[in-house]
C-alpha cells in the first residue's frame, strides 16, 4: 500500500493534491492513502476562521471550503489529526472523528481506524501541562485563552490510547514525542533550527505524553509535524520488542520537505475501505464515565481495589460492541454539511454569528456506541454564564471522580501553571475580511534520493541490530530493498538546498524565530 504523509497542511489542500497527482503521473503509481499530521485548517467559512488561533494577518480561507461545499472532491482518501491551528468549532462537532468533507476523515480528539489491514491511531492537538487534566470545557464564543486551550490534549485521550493491547502500525501526533531528537541526527537538526538547542538540552522539546505513548504502544511508524522541518529517527524498544520509525515533515510551502511517500505492507485479503477499530470502540465505551466537560481537574483511575482502572477490553466486551454495530464496522459514508460554506459571491455570510451545533455523524456514532457527545453535554449545560472559565467542577458531572490524589500517570504531567487564571477576556469570534492569494508551487523534481544523501530514509527496511545505537535515518545505509518506494516532494528549485553550507547561514527572520519559541509550539 502506498501512503503519502503530509506535515502541516495549513489549508493548502489543492496544492497538496496537485503535488500528489504530479508524483503519480511522473512515477507511474497510485497513492492509496494520504495522512496529514495536523494544522489541517478545515475552515468552512469566515466564522471558522475567527475561531482559529492564528494572527489575523495569516488568516486565509485557503481551499478546504471547496471540498466541504462539493465544488471539488478529494482525489484520495485523506485522514488527518488536529494541530494547534485549527477551526476548533468545526472539529468540536466531530470529537470522536468523522467526515470533515467527502473522502476527508478526521480522527477526533484521539482515534484508531483500520484501512486495508493497516491500523492507524492518532492524537490531536499539542501538549500543555496546565490544561492536560481538565475536561473538554471550551465552547464558542471562545476567549483568546480558550481558543488555544481547546486544542490542548487531555489526559482522557492519552489514558484511552494506553489501554490498547493490539499492535498499532501507524501513530500520528502533531507535536513530537519528547526525547525523540536523541534517536536521530540532532546535529543536523540544530544546523537548520539552532533555536531548538536550549529546549533539546532541557528535554523540553515536544510532548511528554506522546513520549509515554511511544514507548507504551511501540508502533511501527510514528509521524509528526508542528516544528516545520524534516527530521527522522529510529527508536529501539529493546531486544525482541521491535522499533519505531519516526518521521516529522515540514509545512506545505515552496522549497519545503512537506510530503513523503512510502510503501507499507497491508493485508491484501482486506479491501481498501475505512473501518472502525473494535478494540478502540470498546475502550471508548468502557471509559465513557471518565468524560468531563468541566474546567476543573479530572483524574484517571489508578491501581485500586474498589474500582476498575484497566480498560483493555475482554473478548466478551468486544463482542458486545460488535453486536451494537450490527457486525459491520465499516465507517459509513454519511458526511453532512452543518453550516453554509464560504462563497466569494456571498459577502453577507461573512458576518453571521459563530454557533455550535450537533453533527448528525457524531449523534449516530454516540447512539450506536452508547456514549456521550462532549458537545451535546456542553450545549445541555444549565450554566447562565457563557464564559467557560467560570464553570464550576461539580462531582456529579461525567468523569468527575472523587479522588484526593493524582494517579501516577496524571501527576507526572502536572506542572506549576495548572491552576492558571485566564490571560485574556475579550471575545475573538468576530468575522474577518477574507484574504485570498494564490500560492504557486513549482512542480516537484522527482528522483530517488542518493543513499548517501540526507533524503535517503529507508523506512521500509529494518535496521541492523548491533551493540551500538541504531543508525540515524539521515545517515547512509546499505539498502538493496528494491520493493521500497520512498519519494520526497519538497518542491525544491535547487538540488543543493539542503547540502552543508559553506558560509554562515542567513539569520532567521524574526517572525519565524518567534513562532518556534512561542509557548504554543513547544
Amino acid at each position: 500500500m502506498k501512503i503519502a504523509v503530509e506535515g502541516c497542511a495549513h489549508g493548502e489542500l489543492e496544492k497538496i493534491y496537485e503535488t500528489l497527482q504530479e508524483l503519480e503521473k511522473q512515477e507511474g503509481f497510485k497513492v492509496d492513502l494520504l495522512i496529514c499530521c495536523g494544522d489541517f485548517q478545515a475552515t468552512r467559512n469566515t466564522q471558522d476562521l475567527s475561531c482559529m488561533a492564528v494572527s489575523d494577518k495569516y488568516k486565509n480561507i485557503c481551499s478546504f471550503y471547496k471540498y466541504y461545499s462539493g465544488e471539488k472532491v478529494a482525489p484520495v482518501l485523506t485522514i488527518f489529526i488536529g494541530g494547534n491551528h485549527e477551526a476548533s468549532n468545526h472539529l468540536q462537532e466531530l470529537s470522536y472523528g468523522g467526515w470533515a468533507a467527502p473522502n476527508i476523515y478526521y480522527l477526533g480528539y484521539a482515534g484508531v481506524v483500520n484501512y486495508g489491514g493497516v491500523r492507524i491511531a492518532g492524537l490531536s492537538g499539542i501538549y500543555k501541562g496546565r490544561d492536560y487534566m481538565r475536561g473538554h470545557y471550551e465552547r464558542v464564543p471562545y476567549t483568546e485563552d480558550t481558543k488555544r486551550s481547546v486544542y490542548h490534549i487531555r489526559n482522557l485521550e492519552v489514558f484511552r490510547l494506553k489501554q490498547l493491547s493490539q499492535k498499532v502500525d501507524v501513530m500520528l501526533s502533531h507535536d513530537w514525542p519528547t526525547g525523540i531528537t536523541s534517536h536521530g541526527d540532532v546535529g543536523q537538526l540544530l544546523r537548520y533550527k539552532p533555536f531548538f538547542k536550549k529546549d533539546i538540552e532541557e528535554n523540553a522539546l515536544g510532548s511528554r505524553p506522546a513520549e509515554e505513548l511511544l514507548h507504551h504502544m511501540k508502533p511501527a511508524y510514528w509521524f509528526s509535524a508542528h516544528l516545520h522541518c524534516k527530521f527522522a529517527a529510529i527508536v529501539s524498544h529493546g531486544p525482541r520488542k521491535g522499533f519505531t520509525k519516526f518521521l516529522a515533515l515540514d509545512k506545505c510551502l515552496p522549497k519545503r520537505k512537506f510530503l513523503q511517500i512510502l510503501d507499507i505492507e497491508h493485508d491484501k485479503n482486506k479491501p481498501l475501505t475505512l473501518s472502525y477499530d473494535l478494540e478502540w470502540l470498546t475502550i471508548v465505551h468502557l471509559t465513557n464515565h471518565l468524560l468531563s466537560v468541566k474546567r476543573g481537574l479530572t483524574y484517571m483511575p489508578g491501581p485500586s481495589e474498589n474500582e476498575r482502572w484497566i480498560f483493555t477490553p475482554s473478548e466478551k466486551e468486544k463482542a458486545h460492541i460488535l453486536k451494537r454495530f450490527g457486525g459491520d464496522l465499516t465507517v459509513p459514508l454519511n458526511f453532512t454539511r452543518t453550516v453554509e460554506p464560504y462563497s466569494p459571491d456571498n459577502l453577507a455570510s461573512q458576518y453571521a454569528p459563530v454557533s455550535l451545533q450537533l453533527n448528525p455523524q457524531t449523534m449516530l456514532f454516540c447512539e450506536l456506541l452508547g456514549v456521550d457527545d462532549p458537545l451535546d453535554l456542553l450545549l445541555q449545560s444549565t450554566s447562565q454564564d457563557s464564559t467557560p472559565n467560570s464553570w464550576a467542577h461539580t462531582p456529579d458531572t461525567p468523569g468527575s471522580l472523587s479522588r484526593t490524589s493524582l494517579s501516577a500517570d496524571d501527576s507526572s504531567f502536572l506542572d506549576t501553571s495548572l491552576e492558571d487564571s485566564s490571560r485574556y477576556t475579550g471575545s475573538s469570534t468576530r468575522s474577518l475580511p477574507i484574504k485570498r492569494f494564490s500560492m504557486s508551487l513549482p512542480l516537484p523534481k522527482l528522483s530517488l534520493p542518493d543513499e548517501n544523501s540526507e533524503d535517503f530514509l529507508p523506512l521500509t527496511q529494518e535496521p541492523q541490530e548491533s551493540s551500538q545505537e541504531f543508525k540515524s535515518l539521515h545517515e547512509s545505509e546499505d539498502s538493496t530493498n528494491t520493493n521500497s518506494t520512498y519519494l520526497t516532494a519538497s518542491t525544491n528549485t535547487s538540488q543543493t538546498e539542503e547540502s552543508e553550507p559553506s558560509q554562515p547561514r542567513k539569520k532567521f527572520k524574526r517572525r519565524n524565530q518567534e513562532f518556534y519559541t512561542s509557548e504554543e509550539t513547544t
